[in-house]
Formats: structure tokens, sequence, C-alpha cells
């Protein structure tokens, strides 16, 4: 805006003119006294809905308010401590607010003054003329300690502050002002302009709802000297892979813009426009403009959630009593009823008090007790809703020492409350032939006694049962969930050892125990004809029965020369051991995540090294194992004669599974790229590929495409996607930050993933890799004492995350082995609704 005074400058610094226009006025703002006690009345009381007090009278200055506008101010403060003249950004920043200033909806509208004069923060007229302050200072010590004081009692009575790029060096010496801005600039940062891509993670904060999620733009970008991640909340990260960090880098989590209540009021702080071309652009006009609206009380917005504090982990379940699984059986799924109960399973694993039988002559081989239990919270106790007697407990594998069936996933009913129907995934103990080693896995439908409290072991109805071998371990998934069209989704391992493939594709086809292939996930996994390595997908009926829904992978109805044949309830193909799926009901897209083998390097000769594995899955597909990992990564071949002696790569575009354990086609579906793949080396590593695309596996050649995961010793455990209900009264509910992101975890929590991330929605159907990354792990808390071992996690009904920690052992459940909850304290948006400006929203 531009003003004529009325009032003697003499009393006042005068404002450089600035910029080459001669149109453009001299700028000079004057402000009254500071206190506390005048800020606190000029910010917070008013008299109608939070509006400011009206400006001084005109014979001080005249002002052309925009309409609508409430008499909302913005004061721009450009002083700096380097002597010369202002800088050609000041210019360019100044005038572009005052752009902003002047459009958008009438109610939204502010008037702008700016300033170079720091006396404007203790002069006797009052600061709280002023909705926000914005610091566009080329820093340096700008303010003298009565002028920091004025600012410092400004916020504390509500006041909004805006930083903008070197304004984190203003004030050096201030550490009140360094918690004003978040963090401060590391004495390395590149000087020179750079392109980069911003990940705008903070898709409901009115400083980026309207921005792309990947913003790619040239500025001049600041490394910190301490990363303020979890003290503030982060509305957008620069990615390092696309420009020269330099030195002091700080790595996949580069915080740039942020902001939080801070002292009483609002700070936002952005380390972009660094170059007066910043503000030509639309999108960063927009970032301001969302910035000015929050700090100026015109509009409110939520910058509490991804400070860690705000989150708070509590253990539901004490650890069990001695020789009894009165809490916690062996910790292996976990579901929410829709009135906030969760019923949760053990597998079959007992501890140390019970014995194990692993002598296949012993009728008993293999015995174990798979438990559901379900906490109240409510009354906050746990109770035994049943128990089925599995083939679970230790007993099998080649090592008779261990094996993963058991109860393995449990889902309700979408009619639960009406119907009390529970759907378990187990191995029953009594379906194993001790002659041939082979059991029977199932899915079945049981009914919740609401008036005992637990399964009626006599209703159930086996919806889906398939054969499986347990002469060698391992590999049984086990995840289960719902569309909202009422079909579902099965988990299946690939049934197959571990070993007898160097850790590579799981693809010899010698090992057998009476005929039976169990290291060759060809048989499994990449055969049409079996239901084991899939997600598999049906309707169940009220009958107890299922039909098949239309456009599963297959119909069932195929077959091939030779007699290939398929399974019409396969859904997805090439999976190796999905522990957790889920299904978003708002989209109906199937997430997913999947362990990898044991090589802990590529190799040149055989493929790539052990990949867990998470995919967005938008329709029926192959997944590649044991053909291809990662981004359509393939193995080598190996077969008869000599399964030590590589044959030619897999053609991920024309699998073909010419194994002659295979019951199924040959010619197979394509391979579907994965969105995440990680190993012991990083995440997401690719390679050069030569003239056939098969990559070089070289690990000097190697590059990480997804630099926010590592693995190591690490188990894939997929999680939901958050979906935020704004009617849900529980104020423990996460907020709606998270809304729309997918969470991926892994069993492990040294440097495995705890994330929360965000995907193309145009491409992540097809592989497309994440487009932001949010770690978890201060809000869903690692270590010994908190959630060591992630076994399972689901938002309840009341928003709130729960979370299995599997325990410190295996095959047992231990003092560690506990249902959490983890639920969010921060509270809502700011300003409170009743500190809007009048006519704001």
């Amino acid at each position: 805006m531009r003003f004529t005074s009325h009032h003697d400058p003499s009393h006042h610094k005068p404002v450089h003119p600035r910029g080459p226009s001669a149109t453009r006025g001299r700028r000079r703002v004057w402000a009254a006294s500071l206190t506390a006690a005048l800020v606190t009345a000029g910010l917070l009381s008013s008299p109608a809905a939070g509006a400011l007090p009206a400006p001084e009278p005109p014979t001080t200055m005249s002002i052309t308010s925009p309409p609508g506008s409430a008499d909302v101010r913005v004061l721009v403060f450009y002083g700096s401590a380097a002597p010369g003249e202002e800088s050609p950004v000041v210019d360019a920043g100044i005038a572009a607010i005052e752009r902003i200033g002047l459009s958008g909806p009438a109610a939204q509208r502010f008037t702008v003054e700016a300033t170079d004069d720091a006396s404007v923060f203790t002069s006797e007229r009052r600061l709280s003329r002023f909705n926000s302050v914005v610091f566009l200072t080329g820093g340096g010590d700008v303010l003298d300690p009565e002028q920091e004081s004025g600012l410092e009692a400004y916020m504390k009575a509500g006041g909004g502050f805006v930083g903008i790029h070197d304004a984190a060096r203003a004030e050096p010496y201030s550490d009140w002002f360094t918690g004003l801005i978040g963090a401060r600039p590391a004495a390395s940062s590149p000087s020179s302009v750079q392109r980069a891509t911003v990940e705008v993670g903070d898709r409901a904060h009115p400083a980026t709802k309207d921005l792309p999620v990947e913003w790619k733009r040239p500025d001049k970008w600041l490394n910190w000297a301490k990363n303020p991640s979890g003290e503030v909340h982060t509305v957008a990260r620069v990615r390092e892979s696309t420009y020269q960090p330099g030195q002091g880098a700080a790595g996949w989590d580069h915080p740039v813009s942020w902001c939080r209540d801070y002292s009483g009021g609002r700070s936002f702080y952005t380390a972009m426009g660094g170059t007066a071309s910043s503000y030509d652009e639309t999108d960063f006009r927009s970032h301001l403009r969302g910035a000015l609206l929050w700090t100026t009380r015109l509009a409110r917005a939520d910058c509490k959630a991804t400070i860690t504090g705000n989150y708070r982990a509590e253990r539901l379940t004490p650890a069990n009593q001695a020789g009894q699984n009165d809490q916690i059986g062996e910790p292996h799924g976990l579901v929410t009823a829709p009135d906030g109960r969760v019923f949760y399973i053990g597998r079959g694993g007992a501890d140390s008090s019970r014995p194990v039988v692993t002598d296949w002559n012993d009728p008993n081989v293999g015995k174990g007790t798979g438990q559901v239990h379900v906490y109240d919270p409510r009354t906050k106790k746990v109770s035994l809703a049943g128990e089925l007697t599995v083939f679970g407990n230790k007993g099998g594998g080649e090592e008779l020492v261990k094996v993963e069936e058991g109860l393995l996933g449990i889902e309700l009913d979408p009619g639960f409350a009406r119907n009390g129907w529970v759907y378990l995934h187990y191995t029953p103990h009594s379906g194993v032939d001790r002659n041939t080693r082979i059991a029977q896995r199932q899915v079945s439908r049981f009914t919740f006694d609401e008036a005992t409290g637990r399964l009626d072991l006599g209703s159930e109805k086996v919806l889906l049962k398939w054969p499986v071998q347990v002469h060698s371990c391992c590999h049984a998934g086990g995840g289960m969930a719902w569309d909202s069209k009422g079909n579902l989704y099965i988990a299946t391992g690939d049934n197959n050892s571990s070993g007898f493939s160097d850790g590579y594709s799981g693809n010899n086809p010698q090992p057998n125990y009476k005929g039976v292939s169990f290291a060759d996930a060809r048989r499994t996994a990449g055969n049409t004809n079996n239901l084991n390595g899939k997600i598999l997908r049906v309707h169940p009926e009220p009958d107890g029965s299922y039909t098949l829904p239309e456009g599963n992978l297959f119909t069932g109805k195929e077959t091939a020369e030779g007699g290939g044949k398929t399974r019409g309830e396969i859904y997805v193909m090439g999976v190796r051991n999905p522990a957790r799926i889920s299904v978003d009901k708002s989209t109906d897209v199937l997430y997913a995540g999947w362990v990898g083998p044991d090589a802990g390097a590529p190799s040149t000769t055989w493929g790539p090294a052990k990949y867990d594995t998470f995919a967005v899955i938008t329709k029926a597909s192959n997944r590649g194992w044991p053909y291809c990992m990662g981004n359509k990564q393939p193995y080598r071949d190996r077969n008869l004669p000599d399964p030590s002696k590589p044959l030619g790569w897999y053609d991920c575009d024309h699998p073909k599974n010419e194994s002659p354990n295979n019951d199924g086609l040959v010619n197979l579906p394509p391979v579907t790229g994965n969105n995440i793949w990680y190993s012991p080396q990083g995440g997401g590593p690719d390679f050069p590929r030569d003239a056939g695309g098969v990559p070089s596996y070289k690990q000097s050649e190697s590059t990480y495409k997804l630099p926010w995961l590592k693995g190591g010793g690490q188990a894939a455990m997929n999680g939901p996607v958050y979906r935020y209900d704004a009617a849900n009264p529980n104020e423990a509910k996460w907020p709606a930050y998270w809304d729309g992101k997918w969470f991926v975890g892994d069993f492990y929590d040294a440097d495995q993933p705890r994330n929360a991330v965000l995907t193309d929605p145009r491409t992540h159907g097809d592989g497309g890799l994440p487009v932001h990354s949010e770690s978890l792990k201060k809000i869903v808390p690692v270590g010994n004492d908190h959630i060591q071992n992630l076994m399972d996690w689901k938002f309840g009904p009341d928003g709130a995350l729960y979370v299995l920690d599997y325990g410190r052992g295996f095959f047992t459940s231990d003092a560690k082995s506990a249902l959490w909850r983890v639920t969010y304290t921060g509270g809502g948006p700011t300003p409170a609704a009743g500190q809007l400006v009048r006519g704001a929203e």
C-alpha cells in the first residue's frame, strides 16, 4: 500500500525509496509503545470475534484498506545489520506481500506496511495494530534488547510472525528468537541458486494445500545447524538428491518450511524466498499467502501435528502371569471393532513352561494354542475370547525347531456389530498328515457371543482351505482385509524354505519331501494353480461359502497346453511372505508388504540382494517373486540338472514358469514394479542396465532412490492408510495432517522404516515411487522399553493407533509382548474459532 504522512516525519527514520519505479512512494511506519498488557488488550480484546482495534485517526496516516479486511494489517520489517542499499529480494518481497494482501476473497485481504526502522517495536504507538509481523531481513543483530522484548511481548499476546529465508540469521544471540524461527543456518550452506524438488507433505495447511506435492523450483537452500524436525511442524522438505547441498547436508529429512504455536502466538518460517525471482512465482506467493492467512488470524491451521511431544504411547496390556497367556499370546495380528474393542491374536507359540514337541513320530508334534484376546477400552481389561489347537508351536521345519504356521490372521465381518462374525486364518493341528508332512490351511468364520464374550467354536464354517507343506519352514503370510464391496483379501506366504538358493531367488527345484518341493517358489508363488504366495480375493456369502468377484487375476477356467490351470481366487501372485495387508476403503486400493530373501548383498551371478517390499495395488497383478523384485530387477534362473549353475536371466515383462514343480500356466502375467523396496545397503537400490534391461548388480554402481530407509535384519510390516474423520468427537484422534498417508514399517527398529508416506495416485498402481515420507520413530516410539518389534498396527474408530509389539524372543510371548495405543494430545487447530478476525472462516 502507499500512504502519506500527516505527521512530522523528522521523528522517524525514513524508509529508503525502493525500486526504479517513480510511482512508488516512500514508506514510514509508526507504532505505539508496547507492554504485554497493552498488546494483550489490543490483540485479544475486541468488539467482535477477535477483530483488531480500529486504526489510529486519519490525522496520523491515510490508509487505503482492502474492502472486507476487518482492518487486518501486516507489518513487513526489512531492517538489516548489513550496511548499504536494501536487497532486491526485499523490494520483490514487499511488492509480493502487498499484492497478496490485495488479492483473493475480500474477507481475506489485508493492508501491508513496511519499514526498516526497528524502533517500531518499542515506539509510543502500539505494535498491536498489526495482525502479523513479517521478517524480510538480511539477518544480523537487528534488534536491541528492548526491541526484542517488544516483539516477544507481542507474540505472548497472541501475535503472528512470518520469517522468510535470511530471517533465520537475525538476532543470532537470542535463544528466544531461535525458538521463534525454529532453526539456525549451518556454517556451511550452498551460496548459489539451484533448482530442487520440494516435497510438500502437509496437504491441509493453507500455506501448502494448493501446492504440488513435488514442487520443482530454484532457490538458495539453507542447511541447518540442528534439524528442527519433531520440535516444529514441518509442512515442506527439500529433496537433497535433486541439488548439491554441500557439507552441511541434512540427509533425506531436510525441512524447508515449518510452523508452530510459539510463546502465545503463531510463527511460520520458510527458508525459501532467497531470490528476487521467487516472488514472481505463483506457487511461492500462494505459499506466503497461506502463511499470512494463518498468522493474521484470517484462517486456522494445525501446526502441531508432527511435533513429537504431542503424542502419547501407552502400553495397554501388562505382562502375562507366570505360565499363562492371560493378557497376550505370541502376537500376530489385530483388528478393531466398531465399538472400540481390540481383537488380537496369538499365533501358537508358548512360553518356556510348556513343552515343544519336535518328534514327527509323536502325534503332538508342533501342537500349539492359537488365542484370541479382546481389549475393552471401557473397562481397560483383557479377556480371552477363544483358543484354537493349531500346528504352530515350533516343531516344524527342516531344523525341527521352528514353524510359522498357526493362528495367522483375524478380521471382523463388516456387519460384525449385527452378526458377530469373526474370520480366522489358521492351520488346524488336526489337519496335519505326519506321513507326508502336509497340513491344511484355512479361513473359517466363527460367531462371537456377546453374552459370554467368547467365540462359539461350534459355529465354525470353513470358508476356504488349501494344502501347505510343513516339512520345511517357512512363509505363511496371514493378513486379511476387507474392501468397501464386502470382498475379503487373504495374504498367503510362498510356503517355501529360505535355504537352498543362497538367499537369492527361491527357485531350487531339487529339494523335496516325498515328492513335494519345499525350496522352489515357482511351485507356489509363481504358480497360477496354487494359492500360496498370493493375495486372494473372495466374496464371503451368508451361508459360509464364497463367490469370486470380477477383476481377479484369473477366472479359474484358463487352461494351457499340457494341462496348466489357474485358481480364480488369486488377485495378486508373486509375493513371498505378506504378513500384513490393508485396504483403504475410501478408494478400495490394496496396500501390502512382504519380506524378501536372505542375501546380504547383490550378486552379479544371481541378482538382487534381500529386498523387503511394499506395494500399492490398484488392480490384479503379478508382483514378481521368485522371478523379479523391486522395480523389476530380475533373478538368474537355475534348473536341473545342476541348480548350482546359472542359466539365463528372467524376463520380467514375459515371465515363464518352466519349473518341473509347476502345474499352472507356463506363460505368466507381466511383472508390475513395486513402490518401495530396501536392502541392507539402503532404500530403493538400483543399478545401470544393459541393452537387455539386466542390472549390473555391482555394488559400486548402485544408486538409492529411497534414501529415507535402510535395512539390515529386516521384516516389512505394512500398515494402514489413515483417514481423518472430522465428525469423530474423540480429541485423541490423529489430526488431519495424516489423512491419506500410508503407514509402512518394519518388525525391527534400528535403521528400518517406520514412516508415513504419500504416493501419487496417477502412478502408484504402476510402481511409482512415494513422493514424500515422514518418520514416525519418535511418535510410535522405538526401543527396548517401547515398541521395538512391530508386528501389526491399525487405527481404531477412535482415531488412535493400536500397535502390537511382538516381544523380544521368537516363537513365544514374553514380558515385552504387548498391545499399545498411540494418541494425539496436541489439541485442535489455532487460533481458536472465537479468535479469528471478523468475517474469516
